[in-house]
């Protein structure tokens, strides 16, 4: 057993930021054993202290995650645990405002330590208490809402390549999107990124409902691994204890998992797929299901930017992450590609909770949107077109311009009456293949002023 209130001064070696420190034989001292994910103070003589997190036990040895770095540790430190894992303050007060991984203030604002406090990386929710989805989040994004709608209690990752616009396309999801409480995780964040996404939300006045915690690309690595879990934790009280709708919006994923590979290779674990470690599958599940629509209250719905090194779906952390989410917009040409997009909830909204029409006018446009496809194909081998190749081409043009461009920003409802429009102007009701009864109703009978987009 490891007494709290003894400091331990022996320190065996500091790897990087991992400081190993030999207990010793403690099984008769009174006390509670240190578990792994408690936190402790590595304290020098002249008062400074740095806080470090349990993360191996062996053989009367106990190996430290120091979050600020050992620089300027010896080894004739001394080590205090504290008897508890990372917690992060939880009420009201914490909207609006904004945390780094550690739970402390960067916005300037006071701290918050009366507040209570809920521990960090508890297990996923019993799921006799979770909900079947079945409701819907309006972000005002036609390729989301129309195509692949996002769905309360859905984890669904972003995939995208560096360079593309994937933090502009992600504060426009919190900003628009139809939920109570947005809660954002940074990390690995460069200042100018930091700053946009603050920047957004304050402008756009949703900061009220908002709270952030943030890695800095400049903060230390390890750090990158407690943002989710501080981000999850608060998103899950506020969906038990108040009953919010909460989303989660989490950057990049990537980071995350490379931060997971470098402590690994600090402690010696044997590496797996390019290095990852071999529980990489594990630790993003353990995040991502998180996720969930509580009975008798809200829920929490998490999307996240999952980047692919080279634009390579293989890589092991999308490929990972695709296998535990329910789908996955696939952003590609500052677009989101209707194809490599996908929703595996949509069914339970499109259709219920959404027009009639929705069902058809979706699947409609895709099929003339990869038509289309085909006829730029002919296009580009000089082939002849016919009259119907080139109403499929100016479809195409349409239909990028109108829906797949992400700085679109249109009502589900005005979006769906822009797809009838869109059809009308390029193509006869015979062309359409669809239900007489929706045609009648929707299709525009006349031209008119589409919306503007």
């Amino acid at each position: 057993m490891i007494e709290r209130l003894i400091r331990y001064h022996a320190i065996i070696s500091i790897v990087g930021n991992i400081v190993k420190v030999n207990v010793g034989n403690n099984a008769e001292k009174p006390g509670v054993s240190a578990r792994f994910g408690d936190l402790a103070f590595i304290e020098d003589g002249d008062g400074g202290q740095s806080l470090a997190q349990v993360i191996r036990i062996e053989a009367g040895h106990v190996s430290l995650q120091v979050f600020s770095g050992t620089q300027g540790i010896s080894t004739a430190a001394s080590v205090r645990f504290l008897g508890h894992a990372m917690q992060a303050t939880y009420s009201v007060n914490i909207l609006g405002r904004i945390f780094n991984a550690t739970g402390q203030p960067l916005d300037g604002g006071p701290t918050l330590e009366p507040d209570p406090k809920v521990a960090i990386a508890g297990p996923s929710v019993n799921p006799m208490q979770r909900k079947l989805a079945s409701r819907m989040i309006r972000t005002n994004v036609p390729m989301i809402d129309v195509f692949n709608c996002l769905v309360e209690s859905q984890k669904v990752p972003v995939f995208s390549i560096s360079g593309e616009p994937f933090n502009p396309f992600l504060a426009r999801i919190g900003i628009q999107a139809d939920a109570d409480i947005v809660v954002f995780a940074g990390l690995g964040l460069i200042f100018d990124d930091f700053y946009f996404f603050r920047t957004q939300f304050e402008q756009a006045g949703v900061f009220a409902r908002t709270v952030m915690y943030c890695n800095m690309a400049s903060d230390p690595i390890v750090e990158r691994l407690l943002v989710p879990d501080m981000a999850l934790a608060v998103a899950e009280r506020f969906a038990v204890e108040e009953g919010k709708r909460v989303l989660v919006l989490m950057t990049d994923m990537t980071a995350f998992a490379d931060a997971l590979k470098e402590v690994g290779v600090s402690l010696e674990h044997v590496p797996s797929n390019r290095g990852y470690t071999g529980d990489l599958y594990s630790q993003l599940a353990r995040r991502y299901e998180k996720a969930c629509d509580y009975k008798g209250a809200g829920s929490v719905t998490i999307l996240t930017v999952t980047t692919m090194p080279g634009d390579d779906v293989t890589h092991p952390v999308p490929d990972n992450t695709g296998y535990i989410t329910e789908g996955q917009f696939y952003l590609h040409h500052g677009m989101l590609d209707p194809f490599g997009s996908l929703s595996r909830l949509k069914q339970h909204v499109i259709g219920k909770v959404t027009r009639e029409d929705h069902a058809q006018i979706m699947n409609t446009m895709i099929r003339f949107y990869a038509a289309a496809n085909e006829a730029e194909q002919k296009q580009a081998m000089a082939f002849e077109l016919s009259a119907y190749d080139e109403n499929l081409l100016k479809f195409g043009r349409l239909f990028r311009k109108r829906f797949m461009d992400i700085n679109v920003s249109i009502a589900l409802d005005a979006a769906l009456d822009l797809c009838w429009q869109t059809l009308a102007e390029c193509f006869t009701e015979d062309q359409l293949l669809m239900k007489q009864s929706l045609i009648d109703t929707y299709l525009p009978k006349k031209p008119y002023a589409a919306p503007v987009v």
